[in-house]
């Protein structure tokens, strides 16, 4: 059952994700909103060659299925002024100043023609033909790209808040009130550029994950030093990072000593100390020695351009209050112009009312009614979580997670490498035969050569202690066995190493299972060394406790994680003689894979919602079946960022309560937003009806809706004036 899982898990697209062939990924830039980013996508798919599209709105990407030049792409999105760059470009993508952008240039414009109309209106009156003439220009100059956009929508019966606008503003100008229609395309525009700079703001943000590699490194070649692209350096090659420099490539250190920041991908600031055989990561700061680092990674297959690809994927997509918001919108445009046009015609109709008078107050209507506040109330505020986590070294992979993990009321934890250090170190060999120590650790260490199990290292990691070599052996047919242990012919005879209850079949004498259990009431996990009819041996092996884990699971119960749970395939004695130290609420023991699974849906019976924190190798079923699968990210990055839902970078359990914090204040931020939008937008009809909101008031009121929805979700996130409060 775990193997399939385990397969599944690793070849099963995750969340839609783009699987076929000809597919092109591209950058956009000028795309400005998330019904702007619904319609190019829609004009995309459009284009006959086009199989399938999708706009990630959050990242500002476009993934195309078929064939489509950036001729045509950019056509698609010209009513945006979409610009699309191919996303192998490593070309500089320089934002222009807020204060150069075209669409500002022409608001700025625009406000000198409205303030000369206003002046004109005051000298000559509000209806003289300068004042009207100066207003129009306004009008034209600022609503130019608006209107065009708005009366394409209305000829193809597609209603968005630029539809409204549009409807509103001609409507204006048809009654006469061409001062109120000039204000309304200067706050609408400023609401629009508010908009489009948050969301360029939380893009760069996230952006910077990936512009902290270099883009050049020294590659050592014949002795001699040479700068190429990193785009050139291939998997093999040598590096050279002097002090202070930033690490160019993913690899292995093979000569020199350092410290090395890796902050950008843990979110760690102590260095850490590498030398011969240890891993360094594109991004990272070489402190103080120069390093020598065997290329292991092309600079896309680095961990850094995975976190930024994940983390991009992730802001794509959408929660259940994202996507409850989308369907509401569908129906909310609609439904205001339909009120909009009942408050123009009915009082008229049926009660005698001017018709101007109540026309009026249905433009009014249809401009308070822009969903632009609503729209944008939920992406901002998870793209923005979602890119703070990143710098924090945590990785959720996406809105769902982020909400869900929020709700959890149970949490289970693997032990080896999540609970513990996940560096066991062997405390004792005994041999219970004819062989010594060194026998029967060089017979263990010949097994455990294949192997990748955690205390496999420990063995060999003894053995070369010991100086014991195994390279003379003859070792085949190997086979792990998973949750039991490992075999191997080793000089033609068939020996194994794992659990005592892989030995059940022989009968081992009392003074095994007395020295088993006093091992193992010391926090020992033994493994028992024998072949097909004998014990040889057995050797002992200890973890340590990470020493913040009881901390942090004094942190979760404060935050009414009631259940937390450890499930190990440890024997009981060992996991209870952990436990002894922590704040648990159950030890499960001696567990398979799939009983891990089993006692994961059981779990989910019991409290609805539970998380699973492992290592992301051996937890993998659990972690697929648990609500949210949290893997600690170092012990094989890898494989914990294609398995779990949720990934600490630095294997740094204190992230935990952080990020529930995190989606705790996410989901508050998103309500209040919602709230801000809707109870604006309610205050503001109300005002209507009786004639106490002008035109340009209501579109004040929806810049101020807008404006408070991002102040809220971006602009002064994690700090005390956010209404959210701080994490």
């Amino acid at each position: 059952m775990s193997n399939s899982l385990w397969h599944w898990r690793l070849s099963t697209p995750k969340r839609g994700k783009k699987t076929m062939e000809n597919k092109h990924v591209y950058r956009l830039q000028g795309l400005s909103c998330a019904n702007c980013a619904a319609r190019f996508e829609k004009n995309v798919k459009s284009i006959a060659t086009v199989k399938d599209a999708e706009v990630n709105f959050g990242a500002a990407k476009l993934t195309v299925i078929g064939e489509a030049s950036i001729a045509e792409l950019e056509k698609a999105g010209a009513f945006d002024g979409i610009t699309v760059i191919p996303e192998t470009e490593r070309k500089e993508q320089k934002a222009a100043p807020f204060w150069k952008k075209k669409t500002n240039v022409l608001a700025a414009v625009s406000a000198l023609f409205l303030l000369s109309g206003f002046v004109a209106a005051h000298a000559v009156g509000e209806t003289s033909l300068a004042a009207i003439l100066l207003f129009a220009t306004s009008i034209l100059v600022g609503g130019y790209h608006l209107l065009k956009t708005g009366i394409n929508n209305l000829v193809r019966l597609q209603f968005d808040m630029k539809t409204l606008m549009t409807i509103a503003i001609i409507g204006a100008a048809c009654i006469g009130e061409w001062k109120e229609g000039a204000v309304v395309v200067f706050l609408f525009a400023i609401s629009e550029a508010l908009e489009r700079y948050s969301m360029d703001t939380a893009r760069r943000s996230i952006q910077r994950l990936m512009d902290i590699a270099p883009k050049k490194a020294l590659v050592l070649r014949d002795g001699k030093e040479y700068e190429v692209d990193v785009k050139e350096v291939m998997v093999g090659d040598t590096i050279l990072v002097k002090p202070g420099q930033k690490i160019a490539m993913d690899g292995v250190v093979i000569r020199g000593e350092s410290s090395v920041n890796e902050a950008a991908i843990t979110g760690e600031a102590l260095p850490v100390a590498k030398t011969s055989g240890d891993e360094v990561y594109a991004g990272t700061l070489n402190a103080e020695g120069a390093l020598e680092v065997r290329v292991t990674k092309r600079a896309e297959d680095s961990t850094i351009a995975k976190i930024l690809h994940l983390v991009e994927e992730a802001q794509a997509e959408r929660a259940p209050t994202q996507q409850f918001v989308d369907r509401f919108a569908r129906y909310y445009t609609p439904a205001i112009m339909l009120i909009a046009l009942l408050v123009a015609i009915v009082p008229p109709l049926w009660f005698d009312e001017q018709w101007l008078t109540w026309i009026y107050r249905g433009l009014t209507i249809l401009v308070v009614g822009c969903p632009c506040a609503l729209v944008i109330s939920t992406p901002v505020a998870i793209v923005t979580a979602i890119g703070q986590a990143a710098r924090q070294g945590v990785l959720i992979k996406g809105g769902a997670y982020l909400e869900e993990v929020g709700k959890l009321k149970a949490m289970a934890f693997d032990k080896t490498g999540t609970l513990t250090t996940g560096t066991p170190e062997v405390t004792g060999v005994y041999p219970v035969s004819h062989i010594n120590e060194k026998q029967l650790l060089q017979i263990a260490a010949a097994i455990e050569k294949q192997s990748e199990h955690p205390l496999a290292s420990a063995v060999l990691s003894k053995a070369e202690q010991w100086q014991l070599s195994v390279d003379g052996m003859e070792i085949r047919e190997f086979r792990a066995m998973a949750g039991k242990g490992a075999a191997a012919r080793v000089n033609g005879t068939m020996y194994y190493i794992g659990k005592p209850s892989l030995f059940s079949h022989l009968s081992l004498s009392e003074t095994i299972h007395t020295k088993i259990e006093t091992l193992q009431k010391q926090g020992n996990t033994v493994m028992l060394v024998g072949d097909e009819t004998s014990v040889l041996g057995m050797i002992a092996v200890s973890d340590q406790l990470r020493p913040s884990a009881g901390k942090v699971l004094q942190a979760l119960k404060k935050l009414g994680i009631s259940q937390t749970v450890m499930l190990t395939g440890d024997n009981a004695t060992t996991a209870h003689t952990f436990a002894a130290d922590l704040p648990l609420a159950d030890v499960r023991a001696e567990l398979l894979p799939e009983e891990k699974l089993t006692a994961i849906h059981g779990l989910q019976k019991q409290f609805d919602r539970i998380a699973m924190v492992g290592d992301g190798v051996n937890d993998a079923p659990a972690l697929a079946a648990a609500n949210i699968g949290i893997a600690m990210g170092n012990t094989g990055t890898d494989v914990a960022l294609e398995t779990a839902d949720i990934v600490l970078m630095g294997d740094d359990l204190e992230k935990l309560p952080y990020v529930i914090r995190l989606s705790r204040k996410t989901l508050r931020m998103i309500q209040q937003n919602v709230a801000i939008a809707l109870s604006l937008k309610l205050l503001a009809l109300l005002l209507i009806i009786p004639g106490w909101l002008a035109l340009w008031m209501a579109i004040f009121a929806d810049m101020g809706a807008t404006l408070l929805v991002l102040l809220n979700s971006n602009l002064i996130f994690g700090t005390p004036f956010s209404f959210g409060g701080t994490i």
